[in-house]
């Protein structure tokens, strides 16, 4: 994940002094154990401030509204307490080159700074720090103590220490094209590499896009640069500087009112110093050759984090619901196994019965003494032998079969219920376990919302127990998969349980078509048709091949696929999200590999249209 280098914290600050700054705080809401959200309002309108001190993603920009849940930390509940009805009346810097950044707080702007909000954006030791005007920190999003460090402590109650300085050269406009180039050609090695040795302030993502600008490889080394190619990254590098100075020069020399935008004097248009946009490698707000631009710096960050984020909590969930899921089908294929070995023994209980028959039918022919004894089947008069206990009588023997027959009996009476309901189980983890490897990768919001209703629904089935962590805005629901037959039909793919009771029960009309793999846990899909209108067959045949695809049978040369009209699909009284049963079905051959190819084909036509 790409850290906020000092670059990125310069470019997102101005363009929070132009725009939120004077801003006051009508609200402050955690949104996890690293983030908060402080809603500004200015004459222009109202924003959400997100400070986050994540190890890898500390970042500080205006973002999404938070979720419309309980915010249960203290945190938060000290910054409201002391900053609400407060007004954000500067973003300063502490020093030259260092990601801390003073956010101050008065009561009204003009006024001096009453509370000081201190963001420390430096790596795996970022924090948010909230002290009074005498710099005594009042609250802290992370404490430090003696033990767990000798060098700097942050507790509560004590005075307000700023981060040890960086060491190394600072870089200056002022330094000589000669001076400049013999620090970083000094120790032979990657272009990229000796910028980020030899200078403070830079970061691996700067110093590559910078070399990259220059039309150099990051990883060439100092050595085989030509003159012309020094001479080019020293443009960049000059480039780079004069961004900075310029902001620095605005922030301080040319402050502006609060209803002229920052960066603009008497009605002029903001001066665009940085531009931001997407590269190949994450993000970039200096105009180095970008991809992709984007709306504004504010836009980019949030964006590009949330989607960090996203991806990240995607893949950790997806994993934990799959080992999950695993696990219990394990066990419980296991259990059915055990059950039908049971079953398997029970049949033997009609045999126990003739056994017991034939013994009572031929008493004359028992001996004391006898081990086993051999007598003609009732009806097909094949000799049968038949173990005995040679301590019992005949009698005897015969009661001991009877016996073994009725325990058998009772134990096929048992089982028989618990195996249909273990397959039942089954059969529903199933259907669950299709729905999660078809949701394999991570490409919008809407995968990452279908995933966490999978895990609400294996919670309120009990399978997973309840996190403590907060749960997603129960408003954003996911949605199906939307595709179209080769008539123009609309096709709808259930990618969860609660989209298949939803697209299969309240979605469906009476003019629809039904589509399901026979007997294979796998995705409903429903083929919308209007009053009047009949589907051709490549529309059908459309709809079972991605019937197919969406199914544990997906490896398949073909499947099976039913389909029938929704008023013929059930749900059993009692049934699991997701199962139901049908009637009057028709079957059709659905082939997988065509269903994949169309959706390859579909990717690929609409990065096109991109």
């Amino acid at each position: 994940m790409q850290p906020v280098d000092y670059t990125t914290l310069t470019a997102a600050c101005s363009e929070l002094r132009a725009t939120w700054v004077p801003g006051r705080t009508e609200q402050v809401y955690q949104r996890d154990r690293y983030t908060i959200a402080i809603a500004l309002r200015t004459l222009n309108g109202r924003g959400w401030l997100t400070i986050c001190w994540h190890p890898q993603a500390a970042r500080i920009c205006i973002g999404d509204p938070p979720p419309r849940v309980p915010d249960t930390f203290t945190f938060s509940d000290q910054l409201r307490h002391q900053l609400g009805g407060f007004a954000l009346i500067a973003i300063e810097t502490i020093a030259p080159w260092e990601r801390v950044l003073d956010l101050q707080f008065a009561k009204r702007p003009g006024e001096p700074p009453t509370w000081h909000l201190y963001v420390e954006i430096i790596g795996k030791y970022s924090n948010l720090i909230l002290t009074d005007a005498d710099n005594l920190i009042v609250t802290t999003a992370h404490q430090v103590s003696n033990q767990q460090s000798s060098v700097r402590t942050i507790q509560t109650g004590q005075p307000y220490e700023l981060p040890p300085a960086l060491t190394g050269t600072s870089p200056s406009l002022t330094e000589s094209y000669q001076s400049w180039q013999e620090r970083v050609s000094l120790i032979p090695g990657a272009v990229a590499n000796q910028l980020l040795k030899s200078y403070r302030g830079l970061s691996p993502t700067l110093a590559r896009s910078m070399v990259q600008a220059a039309g150099l490889d990051p990883k060439q080394s100092t050595q085989n640069l030509e003159e012309s190619d020094w001479q080019n990254l020293f443009q960049r590098w000059q480039q780079w500087l004069q961004t900075l100075l310029n902001v620095s020069k605005f922030s301080t020399d040319n402050p502006q009112p609060a209803n002229i935008p920052y960066g603009s004097a008497k009605g002029e248009q903001p001066a665009n110093f940085f531009q931001a946009g997407w590269t190949n490698q994450g993000y970039t707000v200096m105009d180095w050759g970008i991809v992709k631009p984007a709306k504004n710096i504010q836009t980019l960050l949030n964006a590009y984090y949330t989607n960090q984020f996203n991806q990240h909590e995607f893949s950790r969930l997806h994993n934990q619901l799959t080992q999950k899921l695993n696990n219990n089908l394990r066990k419980l294929r296991q259990k059915a196994s055990s059950f039908k070995e049971r079953l398997q023994q029970s049949d033997q209980a009609d045999q126990s019965r003739e056994k017991a028959d034939l013994l009572m039918a031929y008493l004359q022919d028992w001996q004391p003494g006898m081990k086993s004894i051999t007598l003609p089947d009732f009806e097909t008069n094949q000799p049968v032998k038949i173990p005995l206990n040679p301590e019992k009588n005949a009698v005897q023997n015969a009661q001991a079969f009877y016996k073994r027959h009725q325990k058998l009996k009772r134990t096929r009476d048992a089982v028989e219920p618990l195996l249909q309901e273990v397959q039942d189980e089954i059969q529903y983890l199933e259907q669950v376990e299709a729905s999660l490897t078809q949701l394999n990768t991570y490409n919008t919001l809407d995968d990452l919302q279908t995933l966490q209703e999978i895990r609400e629904e294996l919670i309120g089935q009990g399978y997973l127990e309840a996190s403590a962590q907060k749960s997603r805005n129960l408003s954003d629901v996911s949605q199906p998969y939307r595709y179209q037959t080769p008539s123009g039909f609309e096709l709808l793919i259930g990618r969860n349980n609660r989209q298949n009771d939803q697209l299969t029960f309240r979605t469906a009309g009476d003019y629809d078509l039904w589509f399901h793999t026979q007997e294979i846990a796998g995705s409903h899909v429903l083929l919308r048709l209007e009053p009047g209108t009949v589907a051709d067959p490549a529309d059908l045949q459309f709809a079972a091949d991605l019937a197919a695809y969406n199914s544990r049978g997906c490896q398949s040369e073909q499947v099976p696929v039913v389909y029938t009209k929704p008023k013929y699909v059930y749900k059993p009284k009692g049934a699991k999200p997701g199962m139901a049963i049908y009637k009057h079905e028709q079957i059709l051959w659905g082939r997988p590999d065509q269903g994949r190819n169309y959706l390859i084909k579909s990717a690929s036509t609409k990065k096109c249209k991109l």
